[in-house]
């Protein structure tokens, strides 16, 4: 039995879906983030919570933001 809650997945599209779905199997519910560019990202839909962080138009400076995406 895990006492992972709850897990953040840092990465985006494919890898982030294949990490939601090995926590939704060990029962561990799942955070994204997404930028104003990903969106519409099937990732963000994925998740049991999605949030968006940085700003429109600098989507790489958003995900490598790490203060901001743990604040």
């Amino acid at each position: 039995m895990s006492n992972i809650e709850k897990l953040l997945v840092a990465n985006r599209s494919e890898i982030a879906i294949r990490v939601f779905r090995s926590a939704y199997e060990l029962g561990i519910r799942t955070v994204a983030i997404y930028t104003h560019e990903d969106r519409f990202a099937l990732h963000r839909f994925k998740a049991d919570e999605a949030y968006q962080i940085g700003r429109k138009g600098e989507p790489i400076k958003s995900y490598l933001d790490i203060d901001a995406i743990i604040d």
